[in-house]
């Protein structure tokens, strides 16, 4: 009898042992599901610990973190494993979709200890769990939540204060601490629609057409293409009216330079800061886009399976055309179930060309 691991072994405690896994089998417990899965010697399929096939003899069993493993090594899924993983998932997804409510509605971010608690899960592996459903860190979705919190508290009348405990930091001093991190400007210049804020910005030409890049406190804000340079200006100037926009210098005309060589070569990567700004769901997505690797598709649908909302097809769209920075943030590479090329904010045309570039240089 083999137990096979992993480094991302569940915590000690949590279905460890051979001992551990064959009571959770026993037992058809399914709060064992997303722990391992088991496999029979004798007739070649693995199941989940809940599965309702009949239990085979002790000694015809070994134990696999995953149905991957278990895959790896040779076994196929039992015909009931397609019902169990569909309930499994369902499961999980509704877990994390509770623990998503809450740190949504908290005044205060809750403890990772916590939400696992809520969950049934030890705090490794909730938030294994959740990173896997959502793409973001418990921590990291928090976060997010509370920048939204804190625009939307922002846009409404009453002091900069009240906007800070509403959107849930208990003191000043927190807050400003990450004030910029969050707005990519002091409180009271963003609730001025940028007022005081410096952004600076170029506009230059690369194989695409125009292509306009600026710079905030925190890093590049915007990559935007188009084929009318002044238009592109307008966008800028529209996104804070009241901000200070400067002419880039001879400094800034070279990370100008860096930046259109990654746009016409993607595979060398884009190595400088980024300040994306966005909602939880938003950045959920964004993130989800910049694991997709140079030369790959995918389908708005697996994006969307990807951030643990397969129904949210639509709103995954809607995020794509929404990014800010063009090649950094690479929604090109999303297509249409059947691979055909779709919409794209700065032309279908341009999205042909980055995807064909991306396959001659994979």
């Amino acid at each position: 009898m083999t137990l096979i691991t992993s480094p991302d072994a569940p915590a000690v405690g949590a279905y460890t042992t051979d001992a551990q896994r064959w009571a959770a089998v026993l037992a058809r417990d399914s709060a064992a599901d997303t722990y391992f899965v088991y496999a029979v010697r004798t007739t070649g399929v693995y199941c989940r610990p809940s599965s309702s096939a009949r239990l085979p003899k002790r000694d015809n069993v070994e134990f696999f973190d995953s149905a991957a493993a278990a895959e790896a090594a040779g076994y196929r899924a039992s015909r009931r494993a397609s019902g169990d993983r569909t309930a499994v998932a369902a499961h999980r997804a509704a877990l994390v979709a509770s623990a998503c409510r809450l740190i949504e509605t908290s005044e205060t971010p809750p403890s990772l200890h916590e939400l696992a608690a809520r969950a049934g899960m030890s705090p490794y592996h909730f938030h294994r769990v959740f990173k896997m459903e959502t793409g973001l860190t418990p921590k990291a979705y928090a976060y997010a939540c509370r920048a939204v919190k804190l625009r939307d508290e922002l846009a409404e009348p009453g002091t900069i204060t009240d906007a800070i405990y509403e959107a849930g930091f208990n003191t000043n001093s927190r807050f400003y601490e990450a004030s910029e991190a969050i707005l990519g400007m002091r409180p009271r210049d963003y609730r001025a629609g940028g007022h005081s804020a410096t952004i600076r910005f170029a506009v230059g030409q690369c194989s695409l057409g125009a292509i306009l890049v600026a710079q905030s406190q925190r890093g590049i804000c915007a990559i935007l293409l188009g084929d009318d340079p002044d238009q592109l200006v307008r966008q800028m100037q529209d996104r804070f009216p009241k901000a200070q926009l400067l002419g880039g210098d001879g400094d800034f005309e070279k990370l100008v330079a860096q930046v259109v060589g990654f746009v016409e070569a993607p595979a060398l990567g884009l190595s400088l800061p980024l300040d994306v700004q966005g909602t939880a769901f938003q950045e959920r997505v964004w993130q989800a886009l910049r694991e997709i690797p140079p030369g790959a598709t995918v389908s708005y649908a697996q994006v969307a399976e990807r951030i643990g909302a397969p129904k949210a097809v639509r709103a995954v769209a809607q995020a794509c055309g929404a990014n800010q920075l063009a090649v950094a943030i690479p929604c090109h590479r999303v297509v249409r179930r059947d691979g055909d090329i779709s919409g794209y904010r700065w032309g279908v045309e341009r999205k042909r060309e980055l995807l064909r570039r991306e396959a001659l240089e994979r």
